[in-house]
Order: C-alpha cells, then structure tokens, then sequence
C-alpha cells in the first residue's frame, strides 16, 4: 500500500517535530550510558559514533519522505 501525497507529508512533519527530538535524546543518553560504563573513547570515535546515529534516525522513515519536497502529483493542473 502506497501512502498517499499529503499522507507522507504530514507524517514527515510529525517525524521531524516528535521523533528526531526523541531519537536526539536517547541516541545523547546512550553515548552517556555507554561513556559512564566502559569509559569514553577517542574524539574520533565519539565522532564516528554520533555521524552514524545522526545517519541513522532516517533509514527507517526514507519512504515516508520520498518525493515530499516535490509537487503533489495528485492536484489538479492550474494552466
């Protein structure tokens, strides 16, 4: 089942506004966790650490923002 134009937009929204903040704060509480119980690493390595999860918040939500900053291809031609 194919979600819908405005479907995919409205949820982009809802991702961008509820889910990254959320993401943000447990991907920062896991790096706390993991630096509280086995140390901290190198900068490279927190560096590393961080590009991925920042990379990675958007895989699973990839179809949900497929084609949303271009123009609804359901709305009728106004020519």
């Amino acid at each position: 089942m194919a979600l819908g134009y405005k479907t995919r937009k409205r949820l982009s929204i809802l991702a961008l506004v509820v889910w990254l903040p959320i993401y943000i704060v447990l991907a920062v509480s896991l790096t706390n966790w993991f630096d509280t119980r086995f140390g901290r690493l190198p900068i490279w390595g927190e560096l590393l650490v961080y590009i991925v999860l920042g990379a990675l918040w958007a895989l699973p939500l990839r179809p949900v923002f497929l084609g949303v900053g271009k123009p609804d291809p359901d709305a009728p031609n106004e020519k």
